[in-house]
């Protein structure tokens, strides 16, 4: 096969979202007005985000044999390589959704076909054709660990880390504490929000912002939902501001967000301002329709977003 663009590495799964009357309090209940199932998860997201720029994107997961068919299809109808993703007897693994009329939403994971992900050695030269390779904290630890050392070895040309939550989600089924340290020797682009920022850091945007460019971390984003994203560059912060849209769901914002700044910043080269702006918009975007997909915007839709801006 050609080369491919971007290879995706960790969460394709199965998301159950639920439009409820209020979210339960302990010993509380709550009627489901609304439930609806698509395809979600991490790399599945970016990828799908990418894919619609038009970039040759492949995805490296694991799946269980009940979801495999409903996974795959989605993401083969979106032109995204899926050659590399592995089938297993377990229980695929599944996000519940739970999203209150104001906004508010839980989240709960399961399903073990994610954590049982592991990386061989055709994996990693499947990845490294790619010229930008992304994975987030929601990977197992022994797949993070392998990604990084391919990138010290140089198998890998570019790895993006997204830091997807708090350090007490990751426990027992993602990425260590001490695999994250050993990833900000190499890793080409850091991507963090506020909370799994204090989980981390120990402290606010601006505290992260300091321990990643002691650390020489050559680029990062922090993202701060409606308050927009720093980015850094080197010595330099550029305050990216979010734009002002009728948000309907900000499930997936962060995921979009992310495939923006892959394709603008890493692919095209544009600059951290142009590269922010774009990643800002498409986020943006993806915020007017529900469901962590709803709106995967083109190219184009979000350039003339920008346009009207």
């Amino acid at each position: 096969m050609p080369p491919l663009d971007v290879v995706t590495v960790g969460s394709a799964v199965i998301d159950h979202s639920y439009s409820l009357s209020n979210l339960p309090k302990p010993d509380g209940g709550a009627f489901a007005r609304e439930h609806t199932t698509d395809v979600g998860g991490v790399a599945a997201n970016v990828a799908a985000g990418l894919a619609e720029f038009g970039t040759k994107t492949g995805v490296i997961s694991r799946v269980g044999t009940d979801a495999a068919a409903e996974i795959e299809a989605d993401l083969r109808a979106r032109d995204i390589d899926c050659t590399r993703i592995q089938t297993g007897s377990e229980e695929s693994s599944y996000t519940l959704i739970l999203r209150a009329p104001n906004g508010e939403r839980m989240i709960v994971a399961g399903g073990q076909s994610v954590p049982n992900l592991r990386l061989d050695d055709r994996d990693i030269e499947y990845a490294s054709t790619a010229n930008v390779v992304f994975t987030s904290a929601y990977a197992p630890d022994e797949v993070v660990s392998k990604l990084v050392t391919a990138r010290e070895r140089g198998e890998i040309s570019t790895l993006v880390f997204d830091l997807a939550g708090p350090l007490p989600e990751l426990e027992g089924r993602g990425t260590t504490p001490e695999t994250i340290d050993q990833l900000l020797s190499v890793v080409d682009l850091f991507v963090v929000g506020e909370v799994a920022a204090r989980s981390y850091f120990g402290g606010d945007a601006d505290e992260a912002i300091a321990t990643l460019t002691q650390r020489a971390v050559s680029r990062a984003a922090i993202t701060r939902g409606e308050d927009g994203a720093l980015l850094l560059d080197g010595d330099t912060v550029h305050d990216v501001p979010a734009f002002d849209v009728d948000v309907n769901d900000t499930t997936g914002a962060g995921d979009t967000f992310t495939a923006g700044l892959i394709q603008r910043w890493l692919l095209d080269d544009d600059s951290p301002r142009e590269a922010g702006r774009f990643a800002a918009a498409t986020a943006a975007l993806n915020c007017t329709a529900m469901g962590a997909r709803g709106y995967l915007p083109m190219e184009s839709d979000v350039r003339e977003f920008l346009a009207n801006q």
